[in-house]
């Protein structure tokens, strides 16, 4: 009777879990037909094609692959078929199946895709990343379409493999924004032909209203006027107001800055979310408060600093501030913030590897020395954003190893603007009294307390022989404790750069680069007159990165030098 009861459960719920579909699909609504360049011609496949794409990004996040195995590629079969009576497998969805061991672009890992790149993919994902900047749908598909000459063996249909090989990899890190999502797929969708039409009728459009404009502009002169001067005496007044209470946040994040359209997280939130403030859950401790890792309701991963101190609230304002208008791939995201009697909260995405600090100085933790490069480099990418940010420089003032994070993919991002100053437009400094981290902060900064982007510079050159050494600031091993710049000076000096090494490279690294690298590093920490603009760093970092995966001697599938 057991037996019979097994052979009726078989039939009716399978053999094994691996007959479930791996990919979340939700059928679309939708009835676009855009082809991708021509990937797929039937009708109506867009909607659903992108609804593949967002739900293999989304499991690539979490899995680390790229593509689904013809396996997992099966067991969706039923989910590929009835996606809203169309059918994606005849969209062109099968080719993106990974083929193990072909070495091509479809058995490509997230990892495999980040190392074959190299620098480039930042490169892709800055251009991708302000789509409603002017021209930004043209760089973005531009970028995109560097990767067609990447095959392996060249076919049209490799090329394609590749290319979605690439935009499953960007898009997983950042798959929680579902609207920067859409933005990617429908720019990368279009084509250059139709992008071009769309923005020439843009234009066209834009130059029809001109005439209308100047009509109305006349007649509103006055009225704008007036509106402005009352607008203005009550701004400054309810500003005064808000910075004496400096409780009023939320203005910030309701202006043109703000990061997210959604409904505003809540005191209980965050409390479900961390399991109110489980002790597990605790993950490491800022200027301004102790940091949780949590979920929110909607299954996102995130990190919440909780702030108790009142003392601290300029932090907190100064956080939200600067962290609401900005937005890069290598800066670490605000989300949301709430506010409750004697508490505040800042929520941000989740890093899921720490920072970079655990990674350096544990025993039982290892970085390549290809990894520590392309961490450099995105760091370097970060901080020169900040020091060029259109409405004035913002120098973070706290560079170090603990406010680098890692996210899944090692991707790294600067965190903590607590300290950040920006300084407008027009100016080479600002004052303010000295603060930051012992080692990390620049001598001439401690002496005229005078706050400019070489003070940021002079902290990612200590960073850079951190990484190069696997070292504290202080090296407390020697019997007479150095610190890291002069000990770095003496060892060049002396011909014994090698020594410098972290051991942890195992001699796996590239003496050439290495070398380039410790001359930028202490060229950084120099006088302030000698010391390199940012956005010099990063051409020499890159320049290393070249150096170093020429001399791995190894033929990739695609190569960063093909941008």
């Amino acid at each position: 009777m057991i037996l019979i009861l097994f052979i009726f459960f078989f039939l009716d719920h399978g053999f094994s879990a691996t007959d479930k579909c791996v990919l979340d699909i939700r059928p679309s609504s939708g009835c676009e037909t855009a082809n991708w360049d021509g990937f797929f011609s039937p009708e109506c496949c867009e909607s659903a094609f992108e609804e593949y794409l967002f739900a293999l990004a989304n499991h690539s996040n979490q899995t680390g692959s790229v593509f689904l195995n013809s396996t997992q590629q099966e067991s969706c079969r039923s989910s590929l078929e009835g996606s809203n009576g169309r059918n994606l497998l005849s969209c062109g969805v099968e080719k993106l199946t990974a083929a193990a061991g072909s070495g091509s672009c479809s058995g490509f890992s997230l990892t495999d895709v980040g190392n074959e790149l190299g620098s480039s993919l930042a490169g892709l994902d800055q251009d991708c990343e302000l789509l409603e900047s002017r021209d930004g749908c043209g760089s973005c598909y531009k970028r995109w379409q560097k990767i067609s000459g990447l095959a392996v063996n060249g076919s049209a249909e490799e090329t394609e493999i590749c290319r979605f090989a690439v935009l499953v990899s960007m898009v997983s890190r950042q798959v929680s924004d579902h609207e920067w999502v859409r933005s990617v797929y429908r720019c990368l969708s279009v084509g250059s032909d139709q992008s071009q039409n769309l923005e020439d009728d843009h234009r066209a459009h834009k130059k029809r209203l001109s005439t209308g404009i100047w009509i109305l502009i006349g007649g509103l002169v006055g009225i704008v006027v007036i509106s402005i001067t009352v607008l203005w005496f009550w701004f400054r007044r309810s500003t005064k107001d808000k910075l004496s209470t400096g409780k009023e946040v939320i203005s910030v994040m309701n202006s043109p800055f703000s990061t997210e359209s959604s409904r505003k997280i809540t005191i209980k939130d965050v409390y479900i979310a961390t399991d109110n403030l489980k002790s597990s859950n605790f993950i490491g401790e800022g200027i301004a408060g102790k940091v949780y890792k949590g979920v929110l309701a909607n299954g996102q991963d995130v990190a919440i600093k909780h702030i108790v101190n009142d003392g601290e609230m300029d932090t907190f304002v100064r956080e939200i501030t600067n962290l609401s208008r900005v937005r890069h791939p290598n800066l670490v995201r605000l989300l949301d913030h709430c506010e409750g009697e004697n508490e505040c909260f800042l929520v941000y995405e989740l890093c899921h590897w720490g920072n970079l600090s655990e990674w350096l100085f544990s025993d039982d933790k290892i970085l390549t020395w290809i990894q520590r490069l392309q961490i450099a480099i995105d760091c370097a990418r970060g901080l020169w954003f900040l020091h060029t940010y259109p409405a004035g420089c913002i120098v973070h003032r706290d560079i170090k190893p603990t406010n680098i994070l890692l996210n899944m993919n090692f991707q790294a991002k600067l965190a903590d603007f607590g300290l950040s100053k920006i300084i407008d437009t027009g100016l080479s400094h600002v004052s303010s009294e000295v603060r930051g981290t012992f080692g990390y902060v620049d001598p001439e900064y401690q002496k005229n307390s005078r706050v400019n982007p070489s003070g940021d510079v002079y902290s990612f050159g200590i960073v850079l022989l951190q990484l190069l050494s696997g070292q504290r600031v202080i090296n407390i091993d020697l019997q007479r404790p150095m610190p890291l710049g002069k000990m770095a000076r003496t060892l060049t000096r002396g011909g014994s750069m090698t020594e410098f090494a972290d051991p942890k490279f195992n001699g796996d690294y590239s003496l050439k680069a290495f070398e380039c690298i410790i001359n930028l590093a202490l060229s950084c920490i120099g006088s302030k007159q000698q010391r390199p603009l940012v956005e010099q760093v990063v051409v020499g970092l890159e320049k290393a990165l070249d150096i170093s995966i020429r001399d791995r001697s190894v033929t990739p599938a695609f190569s960063s030098d093909t941008f």
